[in-house]
Order: structure tokens, then C-alpha cells, then sequence
């Protein structure tokens, strides 16, 4: 292999039995990205440019680790979201676009409130708590997880890109514990475990064997187990303007909607992905019922 379009011919070829054409493309560019620190403009640009061994050996060893399925994202420790640079590891799911969608609806919602509490719940790598902060700068945003190995990545992030926000150690399951009685915020939002095992057999084996089953998987018996205690919560915790967001499991967006509606939400608005899929759903709630 003498350049660099040799190397992407052999990225094709050893990963073809992964990833479609396209993606194993895409994985190229990330190694060529973090192995040379530029963009893919520099690669067409040099793409025959003859290469040393030693940078070659750079690259194999990217695409060994991918030949066994392992997430780029893992391989690399980094992973973009909403144009942060984030440190990801086991300990973390990898963000996704869909979740970029949803920060995208709160921040134009939210872009012009004077002051905003935020509650994001289920935090990992601190992604969506640390996209808020950075785009609704005046907002106080606190963000929990059950997980010390994600809170302690999570908390690295933030110390790298210069954001403040308060990460707490709790399992929502236990709310009523280590919530105080008069805490209110503007926002809650989670991205919670939504997967049934059923689903699974339609996964990647790279998200089945690499990434947190904790933060991925809900029993079949309770697939909106977290929704549930989560809308709870929000009924005793979110202010009387306050607004809850949640990303959810495609197939079960009416369900998801139904359970709101039945604790008293209202203003209940379904919204789907770029992919056309029931994603994201908002909603409030008002105690007193105006």
C-alpha cells in the first residue's frame, strides 16, 4: 500500500462482510481524520500521496479492532455530537443524530429564555446535558445517571469543553430519595433505556457486544417502565410552565403518548426523525388544569 486511496481499498475490502459500502467509507474518513488530524477535503485532495510504513501500521491497527466489530467511536474514544467533540468509552452509549434532533428542538424552543433549569436524566456521556449548556448558555442544567463509570466520562467532558454542569450519582428509579420536595426545573428530558429484546435480533453486533445493555434495554413485560416513573417525577418536579422531552422507542410513540395523556399531560406533541420515525415526543403538565 503506497497511498492513501490504496488504504481505503483495503478498508473496503476487509470490511465488506461488516458495513454496506458507504459507512465502511465513512469509517475511512474518521480513521484518516484522527490519524492525519484533517478532513476529508485533505484526503481527495492527497488521496495518492505516497504514505510511510509506519503510518500505514497506524491505520491497520484501526482496522483490526473494526474487523472485530468494535465501534469506531470506542476504538478512536471520541465520537461527535452536535458539534462537541465527546470522550466515549463502554462505560457510554455512543450518540446518536436521532438524539441531536431532540436537542435541536429544545435549544429553538428555548433559545430566548433569560434563565432556564434543566434536568437531563440518564445523562451517559454527558452529550445531551453538555449541548444544552454550551447553546442555552444562561441556563443551570443538572444531570444524573446511574452509572459512576459514565458519570466519571461525563465529567471529563465537561472539564474539557469549558461547560458547567452539575452531575449527580442517583438512580431515577428511586426520585422521591434524593429529590428535594420544593426542586422544580423548566426542563426534564431523557434519552432512556427503550429497546425490547425483541428488537435485538434486528441490532448490530457492534451495539450488542459494545455498548451498555443497562443503558440500551427495558424488560418486554415494561418497555416504558422509565417513561413512567419519569412522567411521575415530572408531575412533583417540573415548574407550572414546564416542559418534559424524551426520546422514544419508535414503535411505541402512541403508547408513549397514551401513558402522558393518562397522568395528566397535556400539549402533547409527537414528533418523528429525519428517517420518518416516531422519535421524540414533548409535553406539560399543569397541576392545576389552566
Amino acid at each position: 500500500m503506497k497511498n492513501y486511496k490504496d488504504l481505503a481499498n483495503h478498508y473496503q475490502e476487509a470490511l465488506s462482510t461488516l458495513y454496506p459500502p458507504a459507512e465502511i467509507k465513512q469509517l475511512f474518513l474518521m480513521t484518516y481524520a484522527f490519524v492525519t488530524n484533517q478532513n476529508s477535503v485533505h484526503y481527495t485532495l492527497n488521496s495518492t500521496q505516497e504514505i510511510t510504513e509506519t503510518r500505514v501500521q497506524e491505520f491497520i491497527q484501526v482496522l483490526d479492532e473494526l474487523k472485530t466489530g468494535r465501534p469506531i467511536q470506542h476504538i478512536l474514544q471520541t465520537a461527535d455530537f452536535y458539534g462537541l467533540q465527546l470522550s466515549v468509552n463502554e462505560h457510554t452509549l455512543i450518540p446518536r443524530p436521532e438524539t441531536e434532533e431532540l436537542v435541536a428542538w429544545i435549544i429553538q424552543e428555548h433559545q430566548n429564555r433569560e434563565t432556564l433549569s434543566i434536568l437531563d436524566i440518564g445523562t451517559g456521556s454527558g452529550c445531551i446535558a453538555l449541548a444544552l449548556q454550551k447553546h442555552l448558555p444562561h441556563a443551570t442544567v443538572d444531570a444524573i445517571d446511574v452509572q459512576n463509570e459514565a458519570l466519571t466520562i461525563a465529567r471529563s467532558n465537561a472539564a474539557k469543553l469549558h461547560l458547567s454542569v452539575n452531575f449527580i450519582a442517583a438512580d431515577i428509579l428511586e426520585w422521591d430519595s434524593f429529590m428535594q420536595p420544593n426542586q422544580q426545573y423548566d426542563i426534564i428530558v431523557s434519552n432512556p433505556p427503550y429497546i425490547t429484546p425483541a428488537e435485538q435480533k434486528d441490532m448490530h453486533q457492534n451495539v450488542l457486544l459494545y455498548e451498555p445493555h443497562s443503558a440500551l434495554f427495558v424488560e418486554d413485560q415494561a418497555p416504558l417502565l422509565f417513561y413512567d416513573v419519569i412522567a411521575e417525577m415530572g408531575k412533583q418536579h417540573l415548574s407550572p410552565s414546564g416542559n418534559l422531552y424524551f426520546e422514544i422507542n419508535q414503535y411505541l410513540g402512541a403508547e408513549t403518548c397514551d401513558l402522558l395523556s393518562k397522568k395528566g399531560y397535556t400539549a402533547i406533541t409527537l414528533r418523528q426523525d429525519l428517517n420518518q420515525a416516531d422519535r421524540m415526543i414533548k409535553a406539560s403538565f399543569n397541576p392545576h388544569g389552566d
